[in-house]
């Protein structure tokens, strides 16, 4: 043992031999030889059938493994381990990684994979679960991709070890690359190619395979643009023409939004679907930072509400007072929900990295395919010809059968018989071995029925194999017939809208915040509130909306406020911009987008809302069930948001509050005694608050007021009056109407008791509804249908005609106000159809 410092002796036999190497070349040498090997071995997809080595291992194991789509799941751990140990010497993350990405749905636009368990989230947000949880087999469309490698239809070379054979290329029955899109980094070079419709893509490279010379734009015509898993928005378009024609582009990516009420006050942005890649959590926390540092505007609340049920569903809550359609393109220009994609299509062509266009990869998988399917059928055609032989051979023994079994006999051993087959029936050595090892249950006269049927057929099919074979024109039809019935078994419709351009809003056109544009406010029959977008071209109060009827109207600002009175003399401020708007594009405007009146007010028990009032204006005009009126002082508190415009008194309420726009106008009651009085608005003075009004009509004992408004005496006016039975029960009332010439009733003076507007007849006893407006009479039905008039207007004390259906409300054009029976009584005792 040589001692510490001391140097071991050469071997007698030591010859030196130092080689001088210059470590630059060595090193450039050896870092070429790296990159090739990441390049050609990790990440580039070959351009034939898009798979990287080990996406094209996962998939051929899973077919050796028997995980095709029709037999149940197994542990992805079992496939990691049987490509891990068989063909991909490199880790098992790796190669699960590879894995899940083929079976995620947003990542793939036809999945590879399908899989059981948690794969994963868009964006990458959620990672799988281990491979030991989650389970996998192959898909329906991968097994497109494996279809026929049994056929000699692709080359196979040694794994790793040389112990076992990998596929170089998978055979691709449809083109996967363009299909299913990739991505990867390699030494000096990178690959980014989107997904496209099948459908679309099949079509392409079925035209190319009829017009070979087909140019970029023919094909364009088929193939307009990607199309991504997660949906969404491609804007512009000049980016995808670029790519398609050098491989090289960018285009940018939209998330799919829309505006929508999401609470009876508020509107959304509802956003469905996102760009390619980019999950929600990312844009919820880019949203939340934007905001936290003002950089956002009009954003209240943001909810993420995505389930299996409905998908990707992110409700973005917007303040009142902004522009929804302003905020989202903040949202489009700030956040994810718009993202640049930008395209590299760089594959492997003949094992050398290219950069390959949109006709190029077409005509590459073209070619590829083509060659697949004349092996395919030179490999049909070899096997059917084996076969073809060893029937001939089988029958010419079943023809001589006896003479054969002789032969046998005599022979003294199987090589002596086979020898002497030969010989005397002039058979191959493959079919006198095959004679010998058909079993006799094989000769009889059935089977040899059967064998002339499979001799037809099998010299048909070799026909038909050769004439693919011989003529380049059948066997592109053949790809191209492939092709179709895939596209057609497996397509599916876009998912990406195309857009030639963004259509982006500019903030300066649309401003971020809502402008205090004039407006108007309508309450509904029905208790529905909403402001119009414009004051110009407005129906009165009374007309008729879809299945509804305007009770009141009121001008405002869309950032004003406006007062509800109730029947209990409140007024409860109201701001304007909470009320939803209506499309101006509604003439009459439809309050079917409304929000319910207990939205914005909270009441009483009894307690109804029974007009609207501008609080910059004064003109508020009250009329009670005692017969009281009064015109409110605009001495409205700032500060109070709920505060009395009168003093009732005891059992006192409000029938109705309007706004008086003039002094000229007539104030009328109607009781239910059928008295009418009219008289002039100037007769009555403004009071404060607090006063209780003064005397409107006089009344007679038990008598109330059942309907209170204001008309313009020089209009031609209708009194309406339907008549009924205090007495009977609700639900079987009986009515009868009444429609008169409103001048035909003389004004008296305040206080007095006006004069007789209705006759009853026997069993009529009170005026279950009243009203008096401009002509012609509108009415509404039950379930809110418009109802015919058709009586003639008659003398003012005269008696009515019965009801021709049940009424629910009756108005007019302008100026009137409708008005509905007592909850719980209908004007019709009869049961009549309700109309559609």
């Amino acid at each position: 043992m040589a001692r510490r410092g001391t140097q071991t002796p050469p071997p007698p036999d030591f010859e030196e031999n130092i080689v001088d190497v210059d470590v630059s070349e060595e090193m450039r040498g050896s870092y070429l030889e790296y990159a090739y090997s990441v390049i050609y071995q990790r990440a580039l997809p070959d351009a034939r059938d898009g798979l990287k080595p080990v996406q094209r291992r996962i998939l051929y194991s899973m077919n050796e493994m028997g995980l095709r789509p029709d037999r149940g799941h197994v542990k992805c751990a079992r496939v990691v381990g049987e490509v891990m140990g068989k063909l991909h010497p490199h880790g098992d993350s790796a190669i699960y990684d590879a894995l899940v990405r083929l079976a995620q749905p947003w990542s793939m636009r036809m999945r590879l994979v399908d899989g059981h368990g948690n794969f994963g989230s868009l964006g990458g947000d959620d990672s799988p679960a281990a491979m030991r949880y989650t389970e996998a087999r192959m898909s329906r469309e991968a097994a497109l991709l494996v279809a026929s490698i049994d056929e000699e239809t692709v080359d196979f070379r040694p794994n790793y070890d040389g112990q076992e054979l990998e596929p170089e290329v998978l055979p691709s029955a449809f083109p996967n690359l363009l299909v299913n899109g990739g991505s990867g980094i390699a030494v000096g070079m990178a690959t980014n190619m989107a997904p496209h419709n099948l459908s679309e893509v099949i079509a392409a490279a079925r035209h190319l395979i009829k017009h070979p010379d087909a140019t970029l734009d023919d094909l364009m015509r088929f193939v307009p643009g990607p199309d991504l898993p997660t949906g969404g928005k491609i804007v512009g378009l000049e980016g995808i023409r670029d790519a398609y024609e050098s491989g090289r582009g960018t285009f940018r990516t939209r998330a799919t939004a829309h505006i929508e009420n999401v609470t009876p006050r508020r509107k959304g942005i509802v956003v469905t679907e996102l760009p390619y890649s980019v999950g929600p959590e990312r844009v919820v926390a880019k949203i939340k930072d934007f905001v936290n540092a003002k950089k956002i505007s009009g954003i209240s609340d943001l909810k993420d509400l995505t389930d299996r049920q409905q998908g990707l569903r992110l409700v973005i809550e917007i303040k009142n007072g902004f522009n929804p359609e302003a905020v989202l393109e903040e949202l489009y220009r700030l956040t994810p929900m718009e993202e640049t994609f930008g395209i590299n299509n760089v594959a492997l062509v003949d094992g050398q990295p290219r950069t390959l266009g949109l006709r190029d990869l077409l005509q590459v998988y073209v070619d590829h395919r083509i060659e697949v399917v004349r092996r395919r059928s030179l490999f049909r055609r070899k096997k059917r010809e084996d076969r073809l032989h060893l029937v001939d051979g089988l029958v010419i023994a079943l023809l001589n059968i006896d003479e054969v079994i002789r032969v046998i006999r005599e022979s003294d051993d199987s090589a002596a018989a086979k020898t002497r087959l030969m010989g005397a029936f002039e058979l191959s050595e493959i079919q006198a071995q095959y004679i010998l090892d058909t079993p006799l249950r094989r000769l009889t006269k059935f089977d040899r029925i059967e064998l002339e049927k499979e001799k037809e057929k099998l010299t048909r099919e070799i026909a038909e194999l050769t004439a693919i074979l011989d003529s380049e024109p059948k066997l592109r039809g053949l790809v191209s017939s492939e092709l179709a019935e895939i596209a057609k078994t497996y397509g599916t419709p876009r998912r990406t809208v195309l857009l030639e351009s963004s259509g982006q809003t500019k903030t300066a056109v649309v401003p971020l915040e809502v402008a205090d544009d004039p407006c108007r406010v309508l309450l509904s029959s029905t208790g529905l509130l909403a402001r119009t977008m414009t004051a110009e071209a407005l129906p009165g109060e009374g007309d008729r909306t879809a299945h509804d009827v305007i009770v009141s109207t009121v001008a405002a600002t869309v950032r004003g406020q406006i007062g509800a009175v109730t029947s209990a003399g409140r007024l409860i401020r109201v701001d304007v911009l909470d009320l939803p708007a209506l499309p101006p594009s509604a003439a009459p405007p439809s309050l079917a987008g409304g929000a319910p009146m207990s939205e914005f007010v909270a009441l009483d028990k009894n307690e109804t809302v029974v007009g609207l009032a501008s609080l910059d204006t004064g003109g508020l005009t009250i009329g009670t069930e005692q017969g009281v009126v009064k015109r409110v002082a605009p001495d409205y508190p700032k500060n109070a948001d709920e505060f009395e415009v009168i003093g009732l008194k005891d059992g006192d309420r409000v029938v109705r509050a309007l706004h008086l726009e003039s002094e000229d106008l007539d104030l009328v009651f109607i009781t239910g005694d059928a008295q009418l009085l009219r008289f002039p608005a100037s007769s009555v003075r403004p009071q404060g608050r607090p006063a209780g009004g003064m005397a409107g009509i006089r009344l007679s004992p038990g008598a109330k007021v059942v309907w209170f408004g204001a008309l313009d005496g020089s209009l031609d006016s209708r009194v309406v009056t339907i008549a009924g039975s205090s007495t009977a029960l609700p639900g079987t009332q009986t009515g009868a109407i009444k429609i008169a010439d409103y001048a035909d009733y003389p004004p008296k003076g305040r206080a007095t008791g006006g004069v007789r507007a209705h006759r009853f007849l026997k069993g009529e006893d009170v005026l279950l509804l009243g009203w008096a407006g401009p002509a012609p009479v509108k009415a509404s039905g039950m379930t809110g249908k418009p109802l015919e008039l058709t009586a003639e207007p008659g003398r003012r004390d005269g008696s009515g005609e019965k009801l021709p259906a049940p009424i629910a409300a009756v108005g007019g054009p302008v100026g009137g106000s409708p008005v509905e029976p007592p909850s719980g009584e209908t004007t019709d005792a009869e049961d009549a159809e309700p109309e559609e």
